[in-house]
């Protein structure tokens, strides 16, 4: 009789590339040849069609990725992977937290391992062809280098305090993981705008002139205080377009992508910061953050109730059962009930991308500006502008283009 856990996790895995296949067969029956008129103004039909070519190249790449990390992890449960990478941590005679840690960083090179002949090419072909890549090769070692590092720095530090709770605060360690946890990431987000962001990118002041000056009005009739303005150099990677907040309070700062500020001019440009504003005066970072949180805390939760699982331990042929391997095959158990929060985080999300959009056409009177950087946004990043519905209900934090120009003109 086949283990009930085995079962469990081999059916979630493929229903789960079943439904994404369904979803990419939709999203490219969905691909309309002919150009929305909203779109006539900035659009040429050459373009169209490239920025159609790039979303069926997009999807075709993921369906082959997630071909091949489906069978290669069915094989690898199926074949004991688990259980010799476990003996290899065991051998090295450490306690059970470094064990843990040697077992974990074994994992996580295989998965980097297989996942970067992939990055390489949809960053030196796919992206190379459709005129965004700007990386060099120099820039993609040293990325996977820091990222490599921080990884470390950050994330076993974070394991072993995890792995710590479990093993030595008995009943309610799921709750003390949970406060742990959330603290970390609640340092990080104070760390990243000024310790580890710049690691990666150069953060420039925005230089003085009419669009700072445009800037600070804005923020200051709506009382947001801001620490800074900065461009940031994207285009050393991408010649995509981007904009985002980081920090908090009185150390919020607004960044530009370099590249955004070559395509769209100033009204466009304060649009889109009111738009991010919005954000924050709707509150919606705020109300996400304490979402995400009782998301985890639910996690960490269910969690304990399957540690040290024999049951679930025989499904991955285990033949020496730990905190630290529960961690990881619950993520196996975890994955439909995290599909399923994701579902609802980003119906909220488009719903957030919505009111954010009415913020800023209110408080700026730009709508026109708002509508014509969007579609700038979206034809410089040849985003596909007819999305299949399922694919937008399942995947998408924002809604489509052209749902939000017409709630805009509405």
């Amino acid at each position: 009789m086949i283990n009930p856990y085995l079962f469990f996790i081999l059916a979630v895995l493929l229903l789960q590339y079943l439904l994404d296949l369904v979803v990419d067969f939709l999203e490219l029956r969905s691909l309309d040849p002919l150009l929305p008129d909203a779109f006539r103004d900035v659009y040429d039909d050459e373009k169209y069609a490239r920025s159609q070519r790039y979303t069926r190249v997009q999807t075709r790449f993921g369906q082959a990725r997630a071909t091949l990390s489906l069978v290669l992890t069915i094989g690898f449960i199926l074949l004991g992977g688990f259980n010799t990478v476990d003996f290899l941590a065991r051998n090295f005679g450490q306690e059970s937290i470094v064990t843990g840690l040697i077992f974990t960083g074994i994992l996580s090179v295989l998965s980097s391992l297989i996942s970067l002949p992939f990055s390489v090419y949809y960053t030196f072909f796919i992206e190379e062809r459709f005129g965004f890549n700007t990386t060099t090769v120099k820039t993609f070692l040293l990325d996977l280098v820091k990222g490599t590092l921080l990884s470390v720095l950050l994330g076993a530090p974070l394991l072993a305090m995890l792995l710590w709770f479990f093993e030595a605060t008995g009943e309610f360690a799921w709750l003390y993981a949970w406060i742990g946890m959330s603290l970390f990431t609640f340092i990080v987000q104070f760390l990243a705008p000024v310790l580890i962001m710049p690691l990666f990118n150069k953060f420039t002041p925005l230089d003085e002139g009419d669009l700072k000056e445009k800037i600070i009005a804005y923020a200051q009739k709506q009382d947001f205080a801001l620490e800074g303005i900065y461009t940031m150099d994207g285009s050393k990677r991408s010649t995509r377009l981007n904009a985002f907040f980081t920090g908090f309070g009185k150390f919020r700062r607004i960044v530009f992508f370099d590249t955004l500020m070559e395509k769209l001019d100033d009204d466009e440009i304060v649009v889109v910061l009111a738009h991010e504003m919005g954000h924050f005066k709707r509150k919606h970072i705020p109300k996400m953050m304490v979402t995400s949180l009782l998301q985890s805390g639910l996690m960490f939760f269910i969690l304990s109730l399957f540690l040290n699982n024999e049951q679930l331990f025989a499904a991955f042929e285990m033949e020496n059962i730990s905190i630290y391997a529960s961690l990881i095959f619950f993520m196996f158990l975890y994955a439909p009930i995290s599909s399923l929060i994701s579902i609802f985080f980003n119906i909220f999300s488009r719903k957030h991308e919505y009111e954010a959009d009415t913020w800023a056409v209110e408080t700026t009177g730009k709508g026109q500006a708002l509508i014509s950087g969007l579609k700038k946004l979206s034809v410089h990043n040849l985003s596909n502008l007819t999305p299949h519905p399922l694919n937008v209900f399942l995947n998408y934090s924002h809604p489509p283009v052209l749902e939000r120009i017409n709630k805009i003109d509405g």
